[in-house]
């Protein structure tokens, strides 16, 4: 059992800053810090958290930035109040697809590393060969996706393999990048690690070995296997199993806290390191949410995030190992989200979310028969660009009503037809991967748009499953101190022979009651309505797609 004062750190190191967050065995927050890279890390240059190379669309960051980062954010989290010698586990959560790639000097600095100096003065450039760490932004790797999914076999086996198609930002390709472009940085990498196995690895005082859900995100993975694809690390650069060493569940105990940590901030010498895994990931273990569930996060762009327990061979969505049981997540990210409805509430609601929400309330359920798709920029899900209204008459039967109209009457309705066309497109896109719905699905929603009640309603009707919301922001970083209450609880039972029940029951369990709030049901006749409304959402988007230039 665990004590009463024992606390678990989580850590999250996004784009713009790194955080860090302290809780007790009730998990409620103790203690809260954080480092902006811009303002508070001045003499790295950033912009956004990050560097723009000379070459369009390359981005990257150096590594030592974030090493720096880590010592401000522990002794903040000190003056925050935050009694270090409580901590028990530790794990964190870290942008996706970025790389590192450790010198055998570093390797050396990391298992060797003095308390009596600071972290960055310690792990400098000389750890790294690559001192401009490539990161999820970072878009300049074409010639290698083509390079890797021609060498596997063609896309559609790469995605079979792996769970995504080749993307540029994904970190096989940035590696074949590397070794083609750097051979010499390559072939004096002694160990890469991803962003999350490497904030691990300075807690280990060693290299830590990458998660499995993370590891998902690299097109070097075999997911159902849950081991490196041999076929893809051959199709990216040669002796790269070494470098990776063997991916391990994210649920793993990798160690004991480093002598550096016990010294330096007086952290217990029993405090065990929890595996650290990607964002995306953590956000679903801190989002808590159960094999029904689905999260739809609506920001800049809208994403879904579910659990499936079979892998789907979309092509442009991605399957994960999932971060806390046994199957998969899925992921599935809309380009035209929050920016397109910001665009008709400027053009059609004189710039207020109040008016855009009278407007879309305004309307019955099914907009008489008015749906449009606005896929201002191109669309991942479907590939496609442009807009189409359909009026109640438009049919595919009739080559001029397909064609649809070019302006709905009303404000309210270019609004109605504007929302629900775009949740059409994400119940579809979520049934195509795989989650299945049915009377007991709950949808979690997140993200800016998730304030407006109007717009969850929507949601609600369109899905047929009530809505909630949560109130933590930060599902990120407390899901990473939640993974290491859990692992760390897991271990302990494991060791005097009991089994401990699942994650999200455990976490649920421990959660007051009112940490997520039902905001919504849908109407009875949703289902009758918009079953029938997504037949047509479908053959709007085939004309689209037999219709682009």
């Amino acid at each position: 059992m665990p004590s009463e004062n024992e606390t678990y750190l989580g850590l999250d190191l996004s784009t713009q800053k790194l955080k860090a967050v302290l809780l007790n065995t009730k998990l409620e927050n103790v203690a809260h810090a954080e480092v902006k890279f811009d303002s508070d890390l001045p003499e790295f240059r950033t912009s956004g958290g990050v560097n723009a190379g000379t070459a369009k669309n390359e981005f990257f960051v150096q590594p030592v930035m974030w090493v720096k980062a880590l010592d401000m954010v522990l002794d903040r989290l000190v003056v925050q109040g935050g009694d270090l010698s409580t901590v028990m586990a530790v794990s964190g959560s870290a942008q996706q697809h970025g790389s590192l790639y450790w010198s055998r000097n570093g390797v050396h600095t990391l298992q060797n590393l003095d308390a009596d100096k600071f972290l960055h003065t310690q792990i400098d450039d000389s750890a790294f060969t690559v001192h401009r760490t490539p990161i999820w932004m970072d878009n300049t790797t074409g010639k290698q996706c083509e390079e890797m999914e021609e060498a596997v076999g063609g896309r559609e086996k790469m995605v079979q393999i792996t769970g995504s198609k080749c993307y540029e930002r994904f970190t096989g390709p940035q590696i074949r990048k590397v070794y083609e472009k750097r051979p010499d940085c390559y072939r004096n990498t002694e160990r890469i690690s991803l962003v999350s196995s490497f904030l691990a690895s300075i807690f280990l005082g060693d290299v830590a070995p990458i998660d499995l859900a993370d590891g998902s995100g690299m097109n070097l993975l075999d997911i159902r296997k849950r081991t490196w694809s041999d076929v893809c690390l051959t199709a990216c650069a040669p002796n790269l199993e070494a470098k990776l060493a063997s991916p391990v569940p994210t649920s793993s105990v990798i160690g004991t806290i480093g002598q550096f940590f016990v010294q330096r901030y007086n952290f217990n010498t029993a405090c065990k390191v929890v595996a650290f895994t990607g964002d995306n990931l953590s956000a679903l273990a801190g989002m808590v949410i159960g094999e029904d569930w689905l999260a739809l996060s609506l920001g800049t762009s809208d994403t879904i995030m579910m659990n499936l327990n079979e892998p789907s061979n979309l092509t442009e969505g991605h399957v994960l190992v999932h971060p806390t049981d046994g199957g998969f997540m899925g992921l599935l990210c809309f380009r035209n989200g929050s920016l397109v409805r910001d665009i008709f509430k400027r053009a059609e609601a004189n710039d207020n979310w109040e008016n855009f929400s009278e407007l879309l309330d305004s309307m019955p359920r099914g907009n008489f028969g008015n749906i449009a798709l606005h896929f201002i920029s191109q669309e991942i899900l479907p590939s496609v660009k442009g807009s189409l209204r359909w009026n109640k008459s438009s049919t595919l039967d009739e080559p001029e009503l397909a064609k649809g109209v070019l302006k709905f009457s009303s404000p309210q309705a270019e609004i109605r037809a504007l929302v629900e066309g775009q949740m059409l497109s994400r119940k579809a896109f979520a049934s195509e991967m795989g989650f299945s719905f049915g009377e007991n699905t709950r949808i979690l929603a997140t993200g800016g748009a998730s304030a407006n009640k109007s717009i969850l309603q929507v949601v609600s009707d369109v899905f047929n499953a009530p809505v909630y919301t949560q109130q933590t922001t930060e599902a990120a970083l407390v899901g990473a101190a939640y993974r290491a209450k859990y692992v760390l609880e897991a271990s302990r039972a494991k060791d005097v022979g009991k089994g401990l029940e699942s994650y999200f029951r455990y976490i649920r369990d421990l959660l007051p009651e009112h940490s997520v709030s039902r905001i919504c049901d849908p109407a009875q006749d949703s289902s009758d309505i918009y079953d029938r409304t997504l037949e047509r959402y479908h053959q709007m988007v085939k004309y689209m797609m037999d219709h682009q230039d």
